[in-house]
């Protein structure tokens, strides 16, 4: 049997797994990350994050997509992860540190009650060139990148928190199509590992909606990098400040683009869903 927490981050929600020694779960990965996000034949969730230590941080996570696809970088599931590893009583440390295939990540744990309550993460510098991210493009810097899609033309702008993101404003974002031009932005031939695409509109100086539609797992509730990425195209546009609401359809996440070091800080809630575990034949 494998024990499993449930866990979301505004709605971004992914099955956690501590394992010390992950050996005998990922020899197929992949598989068990379909398995479990199955809404109707397994647990139900956007991806699956495994907890393990690290040689060079505390914790080390893993995470793959709904379609068994692996991820360098979640911004709600690295709160969640901290909110486990301290709920768990497996650090006592309200600081601590997260190995990620994009780096290791610090995060402040806001602790009440003796348990997380919201988590603020240091996201590091988004990457603007656009062969870092990647981008197929004669620009250096992708801003403005006009991308057709079907019927309609999109001009994004192009950023990687870790992972590749695509930022375009568009007219009516309730009503807006996302179901349709999501996935074909997502495969867009100028994104050869494609991308997680975030469609916005601006409300004010300090506060931005945002619907996302993410690579292997289709539109959710809510995606951290994507936010940052938000934060970065509406502050190099000059269309807001430097400390923002982005407001997701699972709630709102507070962004912030320090001027001094160039790092991005993302507070937000973390939340325990339910507790299980589950039977999965690896072979």
């Amino acid at each position: 049997m494998i024990k499993f927490t449930k866990m979301h981050g505004l709605g971004n929600d992914y099955v956690y797994i501590y394992c010390n020694n992950c050996n005998s779960l990922t020899k197929n990965i992949s598989s068990l990350a379909r398995f479990v996000s199955n809404r109707h034949f397994g647990i139900g969730s956007d991806g699956l994050i495994l907890i393990s230590d690290s040689q060079i941080a505390d914790f080390k996570m893993r995470i793959f997509n709904s379609d068994g696809s692996e991820a360098k970088m979640c911004g709600n599931g690295i709160r969640c992860a901290g909110k486990f590893v301290y709920d768990k009583n497996l650090t006592t440390k309200e600081n601590i540190t997260i190995e990620t295939l994009s780096g290791v990540k610090n995060l402040q744990l806001n602790v009440e009650n003796e348990k997380v309550k919201t988590v603020k993460v240091d996201m590091g510098k988004p990457i603007l060139e656009a062969e870092k991210i990647p981008v197929i493009s004669d620009m250096n810097i992708a801003q403005g990148l006009k991308l057709t899609a079907i019927d309609k033309d999109f001009y994004v702008d192009c950023i990687s928190m870790g992972n590749p993101h695509a930022v375009t404003k568009v007219e009516n974002l309730e009503n807006f199509e996302i179901e349709k031009y999501g996935p074909v932005l997502e495969n867009d031939k100028h994104f050869p590992d494609r991308a997680n695409i975030e469609f916005i509109e601006v409300i004010d100086r300090k506060n931005v909606k945002m619907r996302v539609w993410e690579r292997g797992s289709g539109e959710t509730l809510a995606c951290g990098t994507g936010a940052c990425s938000v934060a970065v195209s509406c502050i190099l546009n000059r269309l807001t400040e430097n400390k923002i609401n982005v407001e997701l359809l699972g709630g709102t996440l507070k962004i912030e683009w320090n001027e001094n070091n160039k790092h991005i800080y993302m507070t937000g809630p973390a939340e325990t869903v339910y507790e299980g575990e589950f039977e999965y034949d690896n072979n």
